[in-house]
């Protein structure tokens, strides 16, 4: 399946490549000027989810809030790392310098791809994600370091939710970081200064 998406290449070359996922609702408009603050010299590959929910923009189905679909997630999970695939060859950027921005919903399909795929990154921002799925059959995920943005009083996330989905990660051979902030399910400035900081020292 295509998506709608923004592509804008840096101008500086062997650039790492940041992929925008947005959370519900959202669009490829969304994130850019997380990306910015992220990292102002990557390429940007930012996508609109193709998975409609009414009028609301998703990257996979749910049975409703908090209960995800997980055959259409794997489906959408497996379809994702194809484009990006696709799209590295299209576009000439490095596929193994990849680093996924994900949010709420678009975090989750990127959860999804490190449930089911070895090191399919360089590394990933996982911002208010869920455990995509239970299973005994990890990937290896030793050369994927991930970061992981929590909120203590998320009403759609649960602090244990953000708990287990480090454990499976660092299961796999992953070094995460779990920061919390105390902002509900919203960005908020201090959680993308840490995102900003780990990208720096992890990936950068």
């Amino acid at each position: 399946m295509s998506y709608e998406y923004i592509y804008k290449p840096s101008t500086v070359e062997h650039a790492p490549t940041l992929l925008l996922l947005h959370g519900t609702g959202g669009t490829e408009n969304d994130l850019l000027d997380v990306a910015n603050f992220i990292d102002p010299h990557a390429n940007i590959l930012s996508l609109r989810g193709n998975e409609p929910e009414g009028p609301y923009n998703r990257f996979f189905k749910r049975h409703g809030e908090g209960n995800l679909d997980v055959e259409n997630l794997k489906f959408h999970a497996q379809d994702l790392y194809n484009f990006i695939d696709e799209m590295a060859e299209a576009r000439g950027f490095d596929r193994d310098k990849v680093v996924p921005i994900g949010y709420s919903n678009g975090a989750n399909i990127a959860g999804g791809m490190l449930h089911m795929f070895d090191n399919p990154f360089k590394g990933a921002i996982l911002l208010h994600a869920m455990v995509p799925f239970e299973t005994d059959n990890m990937p290896n995920l030793s050369k994927t370091p991930v970061f992981i943005g929590a909120g203590s009083n998320d009403p759609i996330v649960a602090t244990s939710e953000s708990e287990n989905l480090t454990k499976a990660l660092e299961s796999a051979g992953a070094t995460v970081t779990l920061h919390w902030e105390n902002y509900g399910h919203s960005l908020s400035m201090p959680e993308l200064q840490a995102a900003k900081g780990w990208y720096a020292s992890a990936v950068g």
